[in-house]
């Protein structure tokens, strides 16, 4: 049965549906962190993120589209954090940014934006908990999933199979009852507006599984 953590971003009343999804069995709640750099979009400060947990207790799979994740780390491991994940096309020095990560014993991730080769992600192999495929190009929510993203995903099993490491694939973005079909050899299913539009969220989530 796939996990499911699910995004905020397109939600119009953040507490009340963080309230909503702390009713639900949902696995986490998916944390979108945007610098206005990295990606267009810019979102909250931590200020007003840090209290996320105020109304839910789920864990957080915290994602960074940021040009600086050193700046973002000791932040967003003072939450209720089970994962941080930074995205493979940074320029910064990734793997101090993973060790980073894991000096706080928080679980660490790459992500993989869709015109991104998968071989990139080889050099981290050994770091990683999780690996993010982006169904969507990064920055907005709502956006419909990329077909060809399935090959992806099934490039990027094939790939860990052959490493002997534990690695989750999630992959975020665009993903409904129809487009799950792309994500077969997925763990984590990351789901923003299917949900967070949606007037019974467990209804949602359970469609998923």
């Amino acid at each position: 049965m796939k996990k499911i953590s699910v995004s905020f971003l397109s939600s119009k009343n953040i507490p009340k549906d963080l309230m909503k999804l702390n009713q639900t069995d949902a696995d986490y709640i998916h944390v979108d962190i945007m610098d206005g750099k990295f990606v267009k979009r810019k979102t909250m400060p931590f200020s007003e993120m840090k209290h996320i947990s105020d109304f839910t207790q789920k864990r957080l799979d915290v994602h960074l589209m940021v040009e600086k994740p050193s700046d973002y780390i000791p932040l967003y491991a003072e939450l209720n954090t089970e994962y941080i994940t930074l995205h493979v096309e940074l320029e910064e020095d990734i793997i101090a940014d993973l060790e980073q990560i894991k000096q706080y014993s928080i679980k660490c991730g790459l992500a993989i934006n869709p015109d991104t080769k998968v071989s990139s992600l080889i050099p981290y192999l050994p770091y990683l908990d999780e690996v993010i495929v982006m169904g969507v190009v990064p920055g907005e929510g709502g956006q419909a999933f990329i077909p060809k993203v399935g090959d992806k995903i099934k490039e990027l099993k094939a790939l860990l199979s052959s490493y002997p490491f534990s690695i989750m694939i999630n992959v975020d973005g665009g993903i409904t009852d129809d487009t799950k079909k792309y994500c077969e050899d997925a763990d984590i299913l990351t789901v923003g507006s299917y949900i967070t539009n949606a007037e019974d969220f467990q209804e949602k989530i359970s469609s998923l599984r």
